[in-house]
Parts: structure tokens; C-alpha cells; sequence
């Protein structure tokens, strides 16, 4: 049994993560704003995780083997989390994402079409972070996605003596009603319906993983691996649209339809018109087997169609 802290976890696979903790035996203790009600077994601190001295107060003397972080965003939060979690903790989790990878805001070098990137792709002891750009404003920080997601990674990595490791996560799809983001649902609808699917007019694949397995990695990176750094969580098979569109037609009988756009137009959700798609190599070397995408896709989908088309209650 181990003492897990987690930051969030109240949504999508964050909550499979904290029910397979509990269901493991561990101690759970979720902090968030309490949006929603923790599930039966864990403890909960209601408290914003962005006024440090709240989250400081509320932990009170607790301290814990490891610290679940779902919803680090912004260096800003990242030196925060560190403050107060130096001695409270054995190790420091974060949710991180592929978008770190993403070159479309960064000067990292275009890659090859079909490159599988690595974590060295990122040398995070020397990337810039900005303190006083306005992370707290929301607009500003979606915006920056990408980037305050590298920021955060990258003070963490340097805090010396603070045990830390980030779990950088594909594009995650299944769950059904779950799936918050509705990114899967934009296809199915469109499929269906007969409508167009707005695509790049060349389209790079990228790298996906079920929303199953991404609790099950988290579960094993935070009680069954002490790795620090980052690794990759992704599915082995690159996924395009246009392959995911089709997926859909052959699951539901329907020819996905597609608009080319022009330069500068919104696409559909996982339309990419650049590549970096990532490696999966160290989770395996490191003990985690992943699945192949094309094993769960059709599942994912069939979930989708069936939280799309059930009668309202």
C-alpha cells in the first residue's frame, strides 16, 4: 500500500486512475476544487491548487509516496507544486502531453514524415522558461498550451533533491459519455450524418492511446516504476483523419465525407499538418506493454456511437 496524492483526477481517465488506486489497495487522497464528489475510499481536499497557501494549509503534516499531478499547466504551477510538496513527497508525477513535441511554436527542426520521436527530442535542462508571462490568465493559457506544458516540465526537471518524472500522453480517445473533450464525438456525428470533415490538404498522422490503457500506464508509472524524466504513453500505429474517418464508416456502414481547407482555416480535431508523432520504446524498455491502436480503435468507436444515440433520460 502506498500513500498516492492525487492533483485533479476528477475527469476522464483521471477518475479510472483514482478508482484502479483504490481498487489496488493504495491510499488516495484526490485534491481539487470539488466540482465533483470523490469516489467512496478516497480522501479529498477541496482547495485550488493555485493559491499555494491554501494548498500548503490544507495539506496540513500529510506527506505521500507519490504526487499524481493531472492538471500542471504553467511553470508558474510547476514551482509552486514544488514548494510545497518538497519533503512531502518520495516522487512527483505529471500529466504532461504530446503537444510538447508540437513544432508549430517552437524552434525545434521539422522531422522526417513517419520519425517516431524520442524524449531526447526535448532538452528540457535548457529551455526558456518565461515566470512573467500571464499564466493565470485562461485564454492566455490555452493559448500556450504546448508551451506552459513544456515550461512546467522544465522546472520541474531542475529542482534538485525533488525525485521527478512526466508521463507525455497521445491523443487519447474512447470512453464514450466520458470523453469530455468531444473530439471523437466530431467525427462519429459528421460520419453519420452525411456531413463534411474539415482536413488539412496534406495530412500527417500522429500517435494515439485508449483511455483504458492511459490509466493502467498511470497506475503502473505511480506504484509499480520509480523511472524519473519523461516517457512516452501512445499506442503502437500511426492514425491519420482520414484513417480515423474510415475507421468510423466501416464501423457504422457510412462514407466519411471530407472538405479540403484553405491556409489559415480551423480543421477538424487530429487533423495535423505537421508531424510528431512519438516513440513509445521506453515505457516498453521500462516494463509497460502498450497495445497496438488498431486493437481497441473499433471499441472506442462502437462507444462513441452508442453515448451519441442513446435516448435522453
Amino acid at each position: 500500500m502506498q500513500r498516492i496524492c492525487v492533483i485533479g483526477g476528477s475527469r476522464y481517465f483521471g477518475i479510472l486512475l483514482v478508482q484502479r488506486l483504490l481498487a489496488a489497495g493504495h491510499e488516495v487522497t484526490l485534491v481539487n476544487r470539488g466540482s465533483s464528489p470523490p469516489p467512496p475510499g478516497a480522501g479529498h481536499l477541496r482547495v485550488d491548487r493555485d493559491d499555494e497557501a491554501a494548498l500548503s494549509a490544507a495539506l496540513g503534516l500529510r506527506d505521500f509516496d507519490v504526487v499524481i499531478d493531472q492538471v500542471c499547466y504553467t511553470p508558474v504551477q510547476a514551482a509552486a507544486a514544488a514548494r510545497v510538496f518538497r519533503g512531502r513527497t518520495r516522487r512527483f508525477l505529471m500529466t504532461s502531453t504530446i503537444e510538447v513535441y508540437n513544432p508549430a511554436d517552437t524552434t525545434l527542426p521539422s522531422v522526417p514524415h513517419g520519425t517516431l520521436l524520442t524524449e531526447g527530442r526535448l532538452d528540457l535542462t535548457t529551455w526558456p522558461v518565461r515566470m512573467d508571462l500571464p499564466w493565470d490568465d485562461p485564454e492566455f493559457r490555452d493559448a500556450h498550451y504546448s508551451e506552459g506544458k513544456r515550461q512546467a516540465e522544465a522546472v520541474l526537471s531542475r529542482e534538485e533533491g525533488f525525485p521527478f518524472a512526466s508521463v507525455r500522453v497521445a491523443h487519447v480517445l474512447g470512453g464514450g459519455a466520458l470523453d469530455f473533450t468531444g473530439r471523437l464525438a466530431h467525427y462519429v456525428e459528421r460520419v453519420i450524418q452525411g456531413r463534411e470533415i474539415a482536413v488539412h490538404d496534406t495530412i500527417r498522422p500522429s500517435v494515439f492511446v485508449h483511455y483504458e490503457e492511459m490509466a493502467d500506464l498511470m497506475l503502473w508509472a505511480a506504484t509499480a516504476s520509480d523511472f524519473t524524466g519523461p516517457v512516452n504513453a501512445c499506442s503502437d500505429g500511426l492514425l491519420d483523419a482520414e484513417d480515423l474517418g474510415a475507421a468510423i464508416g466501416a464501423r457504422t456502414g457510412r462514407h466519411p465525407r471530407y472538405r479540403r481547407i484553405a491556409a489559415g482555416e480551423e480543421a477538424s480535431p487530429y487533423s495535423f499538418d505537421r508531424h510528431y508523432a512519438m516513440s513509445n520504446a521506453r515505457a516498453r524498455e521500462l516494463g509497460f506493454p502498450l497495445s497496438r491502436t488498431a486493437d481497441w480503435l473499433p471499441s472506442a468507436i462502437d462507444e462513441t456511437v452508442a453515448a451519441l444515440t442513446a435516448p435522453a433520460v
